[in-house]
């Protein structure tokens, strides 16, 4: 499993979290509504939206707020 970490600077009504493989595929969607300023982690254990355990590898986590969308690169190691 991984934590993503971020601070949000003012309260949001539509906060998204992706989670993509290489392809740029969309893998499971980790999060998706309000959240408050301020700091705050989500768990990924490493499951797609089904539940299944994906394979050791590059992701991408996009995290989106409707003005603000930024990206970054993890690697899943088992």
């Amino acid at each position: 499993e991984t934590t993503i970490s971020f601070t949000l600077k003012e309260n949001t009504l539509s906060l998204k979290l992706c989670i993509f493989n290489i392809k740029g595929q969309l893998v499971k969607t980790l999060y998706a509504g309000p959240l408050q300023k301020g700091q705050h982690s989500l768990i990924w254990k490493g499951t797609d939206e089904l539940g299944y355990q994906v394979s050791s590898g590059v992701y991408f986590y996009r995290l989106s707020n409707g003005n603000e969308t930024s990206q970054r690169k993890m690697v899943l190691m088992k």
